[in-house]
């Protein structure tokens, strides 16, 4: 029977000669002589809805505890893979996204002929159709092979990017933006889910950093690229120098998809990259997240906890609150910059400054949280004191200060941090499949939110070059965002403390169990915040 979007069931995994069914049934005996964590015992339909269940088990019953050196050598091969295919697919992701900020150096308003707050509408539209499309394309990541999923979104958003540069007017600019909005939904809540198949919950704040990072790395290459077509001669022949932009970035986006379908896998039991051994080995490495891989069965008894769970609405509140002055950085940073009293070229060069900050903010961010454990939501906070200090000069130096308030302009790049923190938080601390997707939605249906709201309720062209307002607003945004997260270290690190009194010190075994049952945190008792 043919799926949907012409996807085939992940439900059997080729390992060697053997398959994940062939070995449930050969470890049928070998399972059942599994330590016993005082979890009722799951059956074959179950085993088969969780990923990666059937090598867990195997690995069980091979007891071989993974050496550093296997470890290792694991992580590299991963590493050398799936970080490279993250980092670039949200690169493309947000330069995509963007476009419209280069664009507009280049008379796109004039040759659309925008008026009023047009443009502010095409560059929040994008966000209506991501925030319509982001859950249902998370659960079809759990149900069928991540990477045809995503390869399939990223071709057909590369295909509405390239068809942007036909675009004439308001109206049709407008579903092209709604369009590439749903499509571009796959991005980061996809890749914020799939980082915790692949990593442990000690390497997940780095890599997640790491291809987060494609943000400033998209701002860097968008600025260079807008730099060069600036240098074309008005009198050349050829396409408007706007329309350089939509088709160059389409046509590398659409190439990029079928990299994405032939070398992605699914997850860690499926890599061709690692041998067959090696493959066991990933999976017991991810199980010790205590949150198990991905659950193809909807859960609705999950949505009642999703709804419940405190640590969401805060992640909600902060995300929210920081997203608003972002889709003021994001999409009208070129013009800010611009109306300092900078030419478009000069412009172009400054911008990528800031993108620069931003990619070294994630990164030390990261190397921090890597080297020192529980220190995720501390690094964020430091990045967010950054932001509301550097938005606060902003908003009150004296306006010739033009390059004192340029440069913090350049440092409230750091919220990216804070905003891949909260990532982290769903990737690491949140148990369940089905409910870690719905926090995934709310956090990202905030995101969307926040954008949408930013360009309207602060860049007012009647202020330029000041914009009061907008300057105001990154001091609120980012202000609210950071008591959030100062509120949900103290309620996570209560939980820890309140439960190792009640339960005592945590069982590893029945906590890596319960996670690959696909249990929430809130079932697995012996389930601690990473903090």
């Amino acid at each position: 029977m043919t799926t949907p979007m012409g996807l085939a069931r992940s439900d059997t995994v080729t390992t060697g000669t053997s398959t994940e069914t062939d070995i449930i049934e050969k470890e049928k005996g070998a399972a059942s002589r599994a330590p016993d964590h005082g979890l009722a015992p799951i059956s074959e339909g179950e085993e088969d809805e969780n990923v990666g269940y059937a090598m867990y088990k195997q690995g069980l019953a091979e007891n071989h505890e993974i050496s550093d050196k296997e470890n290792s050598a694991i992580r590299w091969r991963i590493d050398l893979v799936i970080m490279p295919m993250f980092l670039v697919t949200q690169t493309l992701q947000f330069l995509d996204k963007t476009a419209l900020n280069y664009a507009n150096l280049f008379g796109f308003q004039s040759a659309l002929k925008l008026h009023g707050n047009q443009f502010n509408w095409l560059s929040s539209m994008v966000y209506f159709g991501y925030a319509v499309a982001q859950y249902p394309i998370q659960v079809l990541i759990g149900k069928y092979p991540a990477q045809r999923v995503l390869a399939v979104t990223v071709f057909m958003w590369g295909l509405t990017v390239l068809t942007m540069s036909q675009c004439t007017n308001f109206k049709t600019a407008m579903i092209n933006r709604f369009v590439l909005g749903m499509f571009e939904a796959s991005t980061s809540p996809g890749l914020t889910l799939m980082t915790g198949w692949w990593y442990t919950r000690q390497e997940i704040p780095l890599r997640q950093f790491i291809w987060y990072s494609g943000l400033g790395w998209g701002g860097l290459i968008g600025s260079y690229m807008s730099t060069g077509i600036s240098k074309i001669s008005p009198t050349a022949p050829g396409p408007e120098k706007w329309q350089y932009i939509f088709y160059i970035l389409g046509a590398v986006t659409m190439a990029w998809s079928f990299i994405i379908l032939f070398f992605l896998p699914d997850s860690p039991a499926s890599a061709r990259f690692l041998k067959p051994e090696m493959r066991v080995l990933a999976v017991q490495r991810v199980a010790a997240n205590q949150l198990g891989i991905k659950n193809k069965k909807f859960k609705t008894e999950q949505v009642w906890v999703a709804v419940k769970d405190i640590k969401i609405w805060i992640l909600f509140s902060s995300v929210f609150a920081a997203a608003i002055p972002n889709g003021v950085v994001s999409n009208f940073s070129s013009v800010i910059i611009k109306d300092m009293g900078f030419s478009t070229t000069k412009t172009t060069v400054l911008k990528s400054v800031g993108d620069i900050t931003q990619i070294v903010a994630l990164v030390v961010g990261g190397i921090i949280t890597l080297n020192f454990k529980n220190t995720r939501l501390l690094a964020s906070t430091g990045a967010n004191i950054i932001c509301v200090v550097s938005a606060a000069c902003m908003a009150y130096l004296p306006r010739h200060l033009v390059w004192q308030r340029l440069v913090s302009f350049w440092l409230v790049n750091c919220q990216s941090v804070g905003f891949a923190a909260s990532l982290v938080m769903v990737s690491s601390n949140m148990g369940g499949y089905t409910h870690r997707t719905i926090a995934s939605a709310v956090i990202f249906t905030a995101y969307c939110f926040g954008n949408v709201a930013g360009p309207f309720v602060y860049v007012k062209q009647s202020q330029a070059p000041f914009y009061q307002d907008a300057t105001a607003g990154l001091l609120a945004g980012y202000t609210i965002k950071l008591v959030c997260q100062i509120t949900l270290l103290i309620y996570m690190f209560t939980i820890n403390k309140r439960r190792d009194n009640k339960y005592g010190e945590p069982d590893v075994a029945a906590a890596k169990e319960a996670g690959m049952q696909d249990k929430t945190e809130y079932e697995n008792k012996d389930f601690r915040y990473v903090l």
